[in-house]
């Protein structure tokens, strides 16, 4: 081999490793290579029900401290999104669903009020959302249980279980869950699951995070986790859901967004987007995104004929709250009702973070789909 061609190598060589460092593509790229190939050498069944979750890290004090400020950006949704949501329904009727994973640290109950009466309307539902750094497991533990218990007895927000525990999603706070940014900030618990286990979580909704280093190796799954002591980002593998087989007791639910290459919007032409299922300002919905979606095949083994696609947004910011209802909420459902409402063979549903858990645990629960 010549100089020149050892040369061009080292440098090709050089620059992708350089692309998936700094994209930090090393945590996820395998697991997506290897989800192509096994997609490509079997059959997967035909999608008949497609359930899509719109989870919103909803930070009204987000970049204000400003209370009359936050209290209007939720006053603008509370005007806002009825009067977009009515002109769209699923195959069943229902309006599309809000789920507002509100952080514990910003709770303000003129805010939480004004949710409420919102998520009573029937468009959507509140569920945890949390930002800490250099927390302790004792700290943590009280600050959920205050949390949820004001949310459910001052604001008749979240629900009981059937041995009278209220129980929750979560979304956790700069994407760090069970303490997984290597650093260690913004978290600082290890085996943080088990303490969302005890105090009523039971489906965790925070991945995919890339190209954050807190992204999971595990990618596009619907799967159990488990802590384990004095360990981190335990959530980084799993078992599993599969029709027939529940959870198991200190399980946690960890329920992924899609997450994938975009090969048609390059970035220079040349490299791949990543996509995330964010919905922002600066990643708008288009049919493209849409049908990615659907390619990631979220799915409980043994049902794959039911599809979950949980995307995500920070939609009390100003510019996202400008896009969406700007037309960013009405060209999303449509195309999403024009890809699956409207087209022969499928159903559409509409659910919050909550119903699609409950789903996949009917689904894992059944005998038979």
């Amino acid at each position: 081999m010549s100089a020149a061609i050892l040369v061009a190598s080292a440098a090709i060589g050089s620059t992708l490793a350089y692309v998936v460092y700094s994209r930090r593509l090393q945590y996820w790229l395998p697991s997506y290579v290897s989800e192509r190939v096994r997609r490509r050498a079997r059959s997967t069944p035909g999608i008949r029900h497609v359930y899509f979750c719109f989870a919103d890290h909803y930070e009204p004090y987000g970049g204000t401290t400003d209370q009359p400020a936050a209290r209007s950006r939720v006053a603008e949704w509370a005007e806002k999104y009825p009067k977009i949501a009515r002109q769209h329904h699923d195959s069943e009727g229902r309006v599309p669903q809000h789920s507002f994973f509100y952080p514990q640290e910003e709770y303000d109950d003129v805010v939480m009020d004004q949710l409420a009466a919102l998520c009573r309307a029937g468009f959507g539902a509140v569920e945890v959302h949390l930002h800490h750094d250099g927390d302790t497991a004792g700290d943590l533990r009280a600050k959920l249980r205050h949390f949820v218990d004001t949310l459910h007895r001052r604001h008749g927000l979240l629900r009981r279980d059937e041995t009278g525990q209220v129980v929750w999603a979560f979304i956790h706070g700069n994407w760090a869950l069970d303490n997984s940014r290597p650093d260690g900030r913004w978290c600082g618990v290890d085996n943080e699951l088990d303490v969302l286990v005890e105090t009523g979580c039971r489906v965790d909704m925070t991945m995919p995070s890339a190209p954050s280093d807190t992204q999971t190796s595990k990618i596009n799954s619907i799967y159990f986790a488990r802590g384990s002591s004095g360990k981190r980002k335990a959530h980084d593998h799993g078992r599993d859901v599969v029709v027939g087989e529940w959870g198991r007791p200190g399980e946690l639910l960890i329920l992924q967004g899609p997450l994938t290459l975009n090969w048609r919007e390059r970035k220079l032409l040349v490299l791949p987007r990543i996509e995330n299922a964010e919905i922002s300002e600066t990643a708008v919905p288009t049919h493209h995104r849409v049908a990615l979606w659907a390619r990631c095949h979220v799915a409980v083994q043994g049902a794959e004929e039911h599809l979950f696609v949980k995307v995500h947004t920070h939609g009390a910011t100003q510019g996202t709250t400008a896009m969406l209802f700007g037309g960013g909420f009405s060209s999303l459902w449509t195309e999403l009702e024009r890809q699956y409402r409207d087209r022969e063979g499928y159903q559409l549903h509409y659910v919050t973070a909550w119903e699609m858990y409950e789903r996949v645990r009917a689904l894992a629960t059944a005998s038979a789909v």
